[in-house]
Protein backbone atom coordinates (compact mmCIF):
# COMPACT_ATOMS: atom_id res chain seq x y z
CA UNK A 1 0.00 0.00 0.00
CA UNK A 2 1.15 3.30 -0.77
CA UNK A 3 0.05 6.96 -0.49
CA UNK A 4 -1.03 9.16 -3.35
CA UNK A 5 0.14 12.47 -4.02
CA UNK A 6 -0.92 15.51 -2.29
CA UNK A 7 -0.50 18.79 -1.90
CA UNK A 8 0.90 19.59 2.58
CA UNK A 9 -0.52 23.11 3.47
CA UNK A 10 1.08 23.96 7.03
CA UNK A 11 -1.02 26.90 8.78
CA UNK A 12 0.18 28.67 11.64
CA UNK A 13 -2.90 30.26 13.01
CA UNK A 14 -6.54 29.35 12.91
CA UNK A 15 -7.31 32.35 10.71
CA UNK A 16 -4.45 31.19 8.06
CA UNK A 17 -6.90 27.51 8.73
CA UNK A 18 -9.86 29.33 7.80
CA UNK A 19 -8.54 31.16 5.08
CA UNK A 20 -7.13 27.54 3.60
CA UNK A 21 -10.76 26.48 3.81
CA UNK A 22 -12.34 28.56 1.90
CA UNK A 23 -9.36 28.85 -0.93
CA UNK A 24 -9.48 24.94 -1.45
CA UNK A 25 -13.23 24.69 -1.68
CA UNK A 26 -13.93 21.20 0.14
CA UNK A 27 -11.08 19.31 -1.88
CA UNK A 28 -9.20 18.35 1.53
CA UNK A 29 -8.64 17.14 4.69
CA UNK A 30 -7.16 18.14 7.92
CA UNK A 31 -4.43 16.20 9.21
CA UNK A 32 -3.94 16.03 13.59
CA UNK A 33 -1.63 12.97 14.38
CA UNK A 34 -2.52 11.19 11.45
CA UNK A 35 -2.78 7.81 12.84
CA UNK A 36 -6.19 6.99 11.43
CA UNK A 37 -6.38 9.76 8.40
CA UNK A 38 -2.89 8.53 7.02
CA UNK A 39 -3.83 4.28 6.85
CA UNK A 40 -6.89 5.12 5.06
CA UNK A 41 -5.64 6.92 2.49
CA UNK A 42 -3.14 4.44 1.84
CA UNK A 43 -6.15 2.24 1.62
CA UNK A 44 -7.54 4.77 -0.85
CA UNK A 45 -10.35 5.85 1.14
CA UNK A 46 -11.96 8.77 0.24
CA UNK A 47 -8.77 10.52 -1.22
CA UNK A 48 -8.19 14.45 -1.16
CA UNK A 49 -6.00 16.31 -3.47
CA UNK A 50 -4.99 18.53 -0.45
CA UNK A 51 -4.25 18.00 3.31
CA UNK A 52 -4.00 20.96 5.65
CA UNK A 53 -1.68 20.06 8.42
CA UNK A 54 -2.68 21.24 12.27
CA UNK A 55 0.87 20.83 14.03
CA UNK A 56 2.18 24.26 13.64
CA UNK A 57 -1.04 25.91 15.13
CA UNK A 58 -0.02 26.92 18.40
CA UNK A 59 -3.57 28.29 19.73
CA UNK A 60 -4.25 24.27 19.11
CA UNK A 61 -1.39 22.88 21.28
CA UNK A 62 -0.85 22.13 25.52
CA UNK A 63 -3.43 21.40 27.81
CA UNK A 64 -3.86 22.57 31.49
CA UNK A 65 -6.57 21.15 34.28
CA UNK A 66 -9.24 23.70 32.66
CA UNK A 67 -8.36 23.03 28.33
CA UNK A 68 -6.92 20.21 26.21
CA UNK A 69 -5.76 21.64 23.18
CA UNK A 70 -7.07 19.87 19.92
CA UNK A 71 -3.40 19.15 19.12
CA UNK A 72 -2.54 17.99 22.45
CA UNK A 73 -1.03 14.23 22.33
CA UNK A 74 -3.11 11.83 24.10
CA UNK A 75 -0.17 10.44 25.72
CA UNK A 76 0.94 14.03 27.13
CA UNK A 77 -2.82 13.49 29.12
CA UNK A 78 -1.68 9.96 30.42
CA UNK A 79 1.67 11.26 32.18
CA UNK A 80 0.16 14.17 33.69
CA UNK A 81 -0.32 13.49 37.52
CA UNK A 82 -2.68 16.34 38.08
CA UNK A 83 -5.02 15.90 34.89
CA UNK A 84 -4.96 11.77 35.36
CA UNK A 85 -6.06 12.72 39.50
CA UNK A 86 -8.46 15.15 38.43
CA UNK A 87 -10.11 13.59 35.56
CA UNK A 88 -9.54 9.97 35.93
CA UNK A 89 -12.18 8.73 33.90
CA UNK A 90 -10.39 10.45 30.80
CA UNK A 91 -6.93 9.52 31.92
CA UNK A 92 -8.52 5.80 31.65
CA UNK A 93 -10.03 6.59 27.92
CA UNK A 94 -6.75 7.84 26.81
CA UNK A 95 -4.59 5.07 28.24
CA UNK A 96 -6.88 2.87 26.22
CA UNK A 97 -6.11 4.11 23.01
CA UNK A 98 -4.32 1.83 20.79
CA UNK A 99 -0.64 1.98 22.11
CA UNK A 100 2.03 3.83 23.35
CA UNK A 101 3.43 4.31 20.34
CA UNK A 102 0.21 5.56 18.80
CA UNK A 103 -1.08 7.75 21.46
CA UNK A 104 2.41 9.63 20.84
CA UNK A 105 1.09 10.75 17.65
CA UNK A 106 -2.59 10.76 18.48
CA UNK A 107 -4.50 14.20 19.12
CA UNK A 108 -7.49 14.95 21.46
CA UNK A 109 -9.20 16.59 17.94
CA UNK A 110 -8.76 13.89 16.43
CA UNK A 111 -10.01 11.12 19.16
CA UNK A 112 -12.77 12.66 18.81
CA UNK A 113 -13.36 13.13 15.08
CA UNK A 114 -11.53 9.75 14.28
CA UNK A 115 -13.48 7.92 10.86
CA UNK A 116 -16.55 5.88 11.76
CA UNK A 117 -15.54 2.04 11.24
CA UNK A 118 -17.32 -1.29 8.94
CA UNK A 119 -15.29 -4.15 8.11
CA UNK A 120 -17.30 -3.53 4.57
CA UNK A 121 -14.96 -0.28 4.43
CA UNK A 122 -12.11 -0.58 6.41
CA UNK A 123 -10.46 -2.93 3.87
CA UNK A 124 -7.85 -2.29 0.77
CA UNK A 125 -9.01 -1.20 -2.64
CA UNK A 126 -9.18 -4.04 -4.20
CA UNK A 127 -10.93 -6.21 -1.13
CA UNK A 128 -13.67 -3.42 -1.69
CA UNK A 129 -13.80 -3.59 -5.44
CA UNK A 130 -14.54 -7.41 -5.62
CA UNK A 131 -17.50 -6.71 -3.34
CA UNK A 132 -18.89 -3.53 -5.13
CA UNK A 133 -17.81 -1.14 -2.76
CA UNK A 134 -20.03 0.70 -0.03
CA UNK A 135 -21.69 3.83 0.34
CA UNK A 136 -18.76 5.34 2.55
CA UNK A 137 -16.67 5.26 -0.16
CA UNK A 138 -16.84 4.81 -4.11
CA UNK A 139 -19.87 2.78 -3.95
CA UNK A 140 -23.74 3.29 -3.47
CA UNK A 141 -25.47 0.82 -1.11
CA UNK A 142 -24.51 -0.45 2.37
CA UNK A 143 -23.94 -4.09 2.98
CA UNK A 144 -24.69 -4.07 6.54
CA UNK A 145 -28.16 -3.25 5.93
CA UNK A 146 -28.45 -3.82 2.38
CA UNK A 147 -30.46 -0.27 1.07
CA UNK A 148 -29.39 3.11 -0.29
CA UNK A 149 -30.03 5.75 2.30
CA UNK A 150 -28.08 5.27 5.20
CA UNK A 151 -24.17 4.54 6.55
CA UNK A 152 -24.20 2.06 9.68
CA UNK A 153 -20.54 2.55 10.30
CA UNK A 154 -19.67 2.66 13.99
CA UNK A 155 -18.29 5.73 15.94
CA UNK A 156 -14.84 4.59 17.22
CA UNK A 157 -13.72 7.03 19.37
CA UNK A 158 -12.28 6.76 23.05
CA UNK A 159 -12.63 9.96 24.94
CA UNK A 160 -16.11 11.15 23.44
CA UNK A 161 -17.65 9.10 26.26
CA UNK A 162 -15.26 9.90 29.00
CA UNK A 163 -15.79 13.48 27.97
CA UNK A 164 -19.60 13.30 27.97
CA UNK A 165 -19.41 12.20 31.61
CA UNK A 166 -18.12 14.98 32.91
CA UNK A 167 -20.13 17.72 30.80
CA UNK A 168 -16.94 18.94 28.99
CA UNK A 169 -17.39 21.01 26.53
CA UNK A 170 -16.13 21.41 22.79
CA UNK A 171 -14.78 25.33 20.74
CA UNK A 172 -14.76 25.05 17.35
CA UNK A 173 -13.28 27.81 14.99
CA UNK A 174 -13.98 28.17 11.29
CA UNK A 175 -14.85 30.90 8.58
CA UNK A 176 -18.11 32.10 10.29
CA UNK A 177 -16.32 32.49 13.87
CA UNK A 178 -16.34 30.55 17.12
CA UNK A 179 -18.44 28.86 18.94
CA UNK A 180 -18.73 26.16 22.20
CA UNK A 181 -21.11 23.26 22.71
CA UNK A 182 -21.06 20.52 24.95
CA UNK A 183 -19.49 17.44 23.09
CA UNK A 184 -22.21 15.45 22.65
CA UNK A 185 -23.54 18.03 20.44
CA UNK A 186 -20.42 18.25 18.43
CA UNK A 187 -21.90 14.93 16.86
CA UNK A 188 -25.43 14.51 14.86
CA UNK A 189 -27.80 11.99 16.26
CA UNK A 190 -30.06 12.22 13.20
CA UNK A 191 -26.93 11.14 10.87
CA UNK A 192 -25.00 8.05 10.03
CA UNK A 193 -21.68 7.15 9.87
CA UNK A 194 -21.01 9.37 6.48
CA UNK A 195 -22.84 12.82 7.89
CA UNK A 196 -21.96 12.13 11.51
CA UNK A 197 -20.87 15.79 12.92
CA UNK A 198 -22.35 18.97 13.45
CA UNK A 199 -19.25 20.98 11.96
CA UNK A 200 -19.48 23.23 9.02
CA UNK A 201 -17.30 23.66 6.28
CA UNK A 202 -13.87 24.64 7.31
CA UNK A 203 -14.78 24.55 10.94
CA UNK A 204 -12.03 22.73 13.21
CA UNK A 205 -12.38 21.57 16.91
CA UNK A 206 -9.68 24.23 18.65
CA UNK A 207 -10.17 23.15 22.34
CA UNK A 208 -12.18 20.62 24.81
CA UNK A 209 -13.25 22.75 27.92
CA UNK A 210 -13.03 20.74 31.05
CA UNK A 211 -15.32 21.97 33.42
CA UNK A 212 -14.81 22.34 37.33
CA UNK A 213 -17.79 20.95 38.48
CA UNK A 214 -16.23 17.68 37.08
CA UNK A 215 -12.98 17.75 38.42
CA UNK A 216 -12.21 14.74 41.31
CA UNK A 217 -15.49 13.20 39.95
CA UNK A 218 -14.80 9.48 40.78
CA UNK A 219 -15.03 7.79 37.28
CA UNK A 220 -14.24 5.09 35.44
CA UNK A 221 -13.96 3.94 31.01
CA UNK A 222 -14.12 0.59 30.42
CA UNK A 223 -13.56 -0.57 26.79
CA UNK A 224 -14.08 -3.90 24.74
CA UNK A 225 -11.79 -4.96 21.42
CA UNK A 226 -10.57 -8.00 20.01
CA UNK A 227 -6.73 -7.29 21.00
CA UNK A 228 -6.37 -5.33 24.23
CA UNK A 229 -3.55 -3.61 23.41
CA UNK A 230 -4.12 -2.10 20.17
CA UNK A 231 -7.92 -2.09 18.48
CA UNK A 232 -10.80 0.47 18.19
CA UNK A 233 -13.80 -0.30 20.56
CA UNK A 234 -15.87 -2.30 20.20
CA UNK A 235 -18.09 -0.94 22.70
CA UNK A 236 -16.96 1.80 25.33
CA UNK A 237 -18.40 2.55 28.37
CA UNK A 238 -17.73 6.01 30.14
CA UNK A 239 -19.22 6.20 33.70
CA UNK A 240 -19.22 9.33 36.46
CA UNK A 241 -20.99 10.41 39.19
CA UNK A 242 -21.13 10.82 42.74
CA UNK A 243 -22.70 8.42 45.45
CA UNK A 244 -22.98 9.27 49.04
CA UNK A 245 -24.09 6.95 51.77
CA UNK A 246 -24.94 4.68 49.26
CA UNK A 247 -27.43 7.27 47.64
CA UNK A 248 -27.07 8.21 44.17
CA UNK A 249 -26.15 12.53 43.99
CA UNK A 250 -24.91 12.75 40.65
CA UNK A 251 -24.62 10.14 37.76
CA UNK A 252 -23.92 10.26 34.13
CA UNK A 253 -23.11 6.61 31.46
CA UNK A 254 -22.00 7.40 28.39
CA UNK A 255 -21.55 4.91 25.83
CA UNK A 256 -19.64 4.59 22.31
CA UNK A 257 -18.50 2.29 19.54
CA UNK A 258 -21.94 0.77 19.04
CA UNK A 259 -23.58 3.02 17.10
CA UNK A 260 -22.72 6.05 14.37
CA UNK A 261 -22.45 8.50 17.34
CA UNK A 262 -21.54 8.57 20.92
CA UNK A 263 -24.56 8.45 23.27
CA UNK A 264 -25.81 9.57 27.02
CA UNK A 265 -28.60 7.83 28.83
CA UNK A 266 -29.62 10.68 30.89
CA UNK A 267 -33.14 9.51 30.73
CA UNK A 268 -32.33 6.39 32.71
CA UNK A 269 -30.03 7.88 35.23
CA UNK A 270 -32.09 10.94 35.58
CA UNK A 271 -34.89 8.09 37.49
CA UNK A 272 -32.52 6.94 39.94
CA UNK A 273 -31.09 10.12 41.35
CA UNK A 274 -31.58 10.77 44.88
CA UNK A 275 -32.62 7.02 45.50
CA UNK A 276 -30.09 4.43 46.82
CA UNK A 277 -27.90 2.69 44.66
CA UNK A 278 -28.76 -1.45 45.07
CA UNK A 279 -27.85 -4.12 43.86
CA UNK A 280 -31.33 -4.17 42.00
CA UNK A 281 -31.00 -0.56 40.79
CA UNK A 282 -27.41 -1.56 39.53
CA UNK A 283 -29.08 -4.74 37.74
CA UNK A 284 -31.65 -2.35 35.88
CA UNK A 285 -29.56 0.29 34.86
CA UNK A 286 -27.16 -1.60 33.28
CA UNK A 287 -29.98 -3.58 31.43
CA UNK A 288 -32.06 -0.45 30.28
CA UNK A 289 -28.84 1.15 29.08
CA UNK A 290 -28.13 -2.32 26.92
CA UNK A 291 -31.41 -2.49 25.87
CA UNK A 292 -31.51 0.98 24.27
CA UNK A 293 -28.47 0.41 22.24
CA UNK A 294 -28.26 -0.69 18.87
CA UNK A 295 -25.22 -2.04 17.35
CA UNK A 296 -25.35 -3.97 13.98
CA UNK A 297 -23.21 -6.50 12.46
CA UNK A 298 -20.21 -4.45 10.98
CA UNK A 299 -17.52 -4.83 13.20
CA UNK A 300 -15.65 -8.34 14.59
CA UNK A 301 -17.78 -8.64 17.64
CA UNK A 302 -21.37 -9.84 17.08
CA UNK A 303 -24.24 -7.39 18.23
CA UNK A 304 -25.26 -8.89 20.70
CA UNK A 305 -22.42 -10.08 22.43
CA UNK A 306 -21.42 -6.35 22.37
CA UNK A 307 -24.69 -5.02 23.76
CA UNK A 308 -24.42 -7.28 26.70
CA UNK A 309 -20.78 -6.40 27.69
CA UNK A 310 -21.97 -3.06 27.52
CA UNK A 311 -24.56 -3.88 30.50
CA UNK A 312 -21.16 -5.90 32.18
CA UNK A 313 -19.39 -2.32 31.75
CA UNK A 314 -22.51 -0.57 33.62
CA UNK A 315 -22.42 -2.93 35.96
CA UNK A 316 -18.87 -2.97 36.97
CA UNK A 317 -18.21 1.25 36.76
CA UNK A 318 -21.36 1.74 39.02
CA UNK A 319 -19.91 -0.59 41.38
CA UNK A 320 -16.23 1.28 41.05
CA UNK A 321 -18.49 4.50 41.68
CA UNK A 322 -20.09 3.03 44.69
CA UNK A 323 -16.96 2.21 46.44
CA UNK A 324 -14.67 5.48 44.96
CA UNK A 325 -14.35 8.39 47.45
CA UNK A 326 -14.73 11.80 45.74
CA UNK A 327 -11.30 13.30 44.92
CA UNK A 328 -10.86 16.62 46.53
CA UNK A 329 -9.71 19.12 43.40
Amino acid sequence: MHLEPFDLHRPTSVDEVAALTRELSGGFDFLAGGTDLLPNYKMHLNLRPNLIALADVAELRGHTPERLGAMCRLGELTRDPELVRAYPGLAEAAREVATPLVRESATVGGNLLVETRCFFFNQSYFWRESLGFCLKADGDRCHVVPQKERCYATFSGDLAPALAAIDATVEIAGPGGRRTVPVLDLYDRGGDGIHRHHLGAGEIVVAVHLPTSGRGLPASYQKLRVRPAFDFPEAGVAVAGRIEGGVVRRLRIAVGGIETYPRRFDEITDRILGGPLTEAVVRSTAEDVMKAGRPVHNTFLPPDYRRRMVSVFVRRGLARLASSPEIAP
